[in-house]
């Protein structure tokens, strides 16, 4: 079987932990955010453009590029299409709920959760196409694409509605575990056949888009320690994919790369992270835990390269951006590092609240939300 076409799915989506965040460290570490440190700019990064859409409140919003615009959301249920060369707003709604999980969109169809687990779906211009009901709480981004909207609750259930009308198709129920933690955890499209996702205990799959049944199931690492706390192994943010490899991490876990046709293992090392990872043709980077950053050759599993100069400032997914990582930080302020070797080459401030959503790349332009709702319009010269 073969799912795939040659496609690079950038991350976008990220992860928010709300408890038990320093489960792995030892009880003599204390989590004090390093200093930042000066250095000569490599980059010529400029602000072009800042917007609002409201406060994320203890939910993690993501933002989403279709071409040349991005969609984001807020709490409070306000929504928008902004153009993303120029930052101006092309439409923008106000839902008559709270909102806990955004945005998803293929650029005809916008979809995000309310606070009781309902499915509010927008069409081209911003008109609430069609409303139904997932069976639990949604904080994690909608994926809108291949005829679907697919939603996923905090309980490890996966719905698929009709994009046109909003009938269910299927669901996808993963086993249960008795502690995970509450985050964000996203999904990615695999082809027209598939998605791919993560669950608590480790578990990665590819669902069928048809049916809902698993073509594969992998574990990612599986569950250690004596105590509850101590086996939480949750597949954190979601998974990558570029051509027919694949890879995630978990919590307390490990960081893996697999082939995306069967879940077959291509490598996995020991690692932790809360934040999820990115990834290219050749090179595999997240934070860890300790928002310590580390990279690997996807092909081998091997280390490339280890930057520690943001060691517990709580650093967001992160986005490769051509020869870049790319990653905001508690304070928010947006990181780019060296693909080479872990280098910085440039940083720019926001508005000083916590960016923990991956950015995303909109034309030419690079888009991050803070958890205050700013989006910012980034573009490298």
């Amino acid at each position: 079987m073969n799912l795939l076409k040659r496609t690079v799915v950038p991350v976008a989506c990220a992860m928010t932990v709300l408890a038990l965040a320093a489960c792995s460290s030892t009880k003599d570490e204390r989590r004090v955010p390093v200093p930042l440190t000066e250095f000569k700019p490599a980059l010529d990064v400029q602000q072009v453009w800042k917007a609002s859409v409201g406060k994320a409140g203890r939910y993690l919003f993501s933002p989403v590029a279709v071409g040349d615009a991005v969609y984001a959301a807020g709490a409070n249920g306000s929504v928008a299409k902004i153009d993303a060369a120029s930052g101006k707003e092309v439409w923008s709604v106000k839902l008559k709920d709270d909102l806990s999980a955004g945005v998803g969109s293929d650029g005809n169809l916008t979809a995000v959760g309310g606070l009781k687990g309902d499915v509010y779906v927008l069409d081209a211009n911003g008109k609430l196409s069609w409303q139904a009901k997932a069976p639990g709480e949604i904080i994690s981004p909608p994926l809108v694409g291949n005829g679907l909207v697919i939603v996923r609750t905090i309980d490890g259930q996966i719905v698929a509605f009709n994009g046109q009308t909003g009938e269910q198709k299927w669901t996808y129920r993963n086993r249960a575990v008795p502690l995970n933690l509450r985050v964000s955890a996203g999904m990615t499209f695999a082809g027209d056949q598939a998605v791919l996702a993560g669950f608590p205990g480790g578990t990665f799959v590819a669902i069928n888009l048809q049916s809902g049944d698993a073509f594969w199931e992998t574990p990612v690492s599986y569950p250690k320690g004596v105590t509850e706390v101590e086996r939480i192994n949750d597949v954190s943010g979601p998974p990558t994919l570029v051509g027919a490899t694949t890879c995630a991490v978990t919590f307390q876990g490990q960081l893996g790369c697999f082939d995306a046709n069967s879940g077959r293992a291509m490598w996995e090392k020991p690692f932790s992270s809360t934040s999820g990872v990115a990834q290219d043709e050749t090179t595999v980077v997240g934070g860890d835990d300790w928002s310590v950053v580390k990279a690997y050759n996807v092909s081998t599993g091997q280390p490339a390269w280890t930057n520690d100069k943001l060691k517990s400032r709580d650093v967001s997914v992160p986005a490769v951006l051509g020869h870049a990582v790319v990653m905001g930080d508690y304070q928010g302020y947006v990181h780019f590092l060296s693909l080479d070797d872990g280098s910085f080459v440039s940083r720019v401030k926001t508005d000083g609240s916590p960016i923990t959503a991956a950015p995303v790349l909109a034309g030419n332009t690079l888009v991050v939300q803070t958890k205050d709702g700013d989006l910012y319009g980034l573009r490298p010269r």
